[in-house]
């Protein structure tokens, strides 16, 4: 069996109206700093995003969700975060903001593997 190390990860909420607090899970990142990983999955629902709000911007959101992906990639075009080391891009992912894709508290556990975790907390938690 593999070493398992300490994993920490959040949920990315979906808040279409701040005033009314409902919100959808449409991602989650994942960091482990003993392997330098930090990683994203994301998943919109948009039956569910327009549910709650038919107004919703689904491409503002699925635009946002990108830019978070961008960012756990290191890309070019996701600017000067991307360039931190992976514990810097999830402390800067993490931090609270006021807009429509927001992330949730930050969780820990164990794992072998962070990016099939990544893929498993999609599936039981925003799937």
């Amino acid at each position: 069996m593999s070493e398992r190390t300490v994993f920490e990860y959040a949920l990315l909420r979906v808040v279409p109206r701040i005033e009314r607090g409902e919100c959808i899970n449409a991602g989650v990142l994942v960091y482990c700093r003993a392997k330098a990983y930090v990683g994203v999955r994301t998943h919109l629902d948009e039956a569910k995003l327009l549910t709650l709000d038919p107004d919703a911007d689904v491409a503002g959101v699925r635009a946002a969700l990108r830019a978070v992906e961008g960012v756990c990639a290191g890309g070019q075009a996701a600017g000067q975060a991307a360039h931190d080391d992976a514990g810097r891009r999830f402390r800067w992912l993490i931090a609270p903001r006021s807009t429509v894709v927001q992330p949730g508290p930050v969780h820990t556990g164990l794992t072998a593997d962070p990016a099939a975790e990544t893929e498993r907390l999609l599936q039981l938690l925003v799937r």
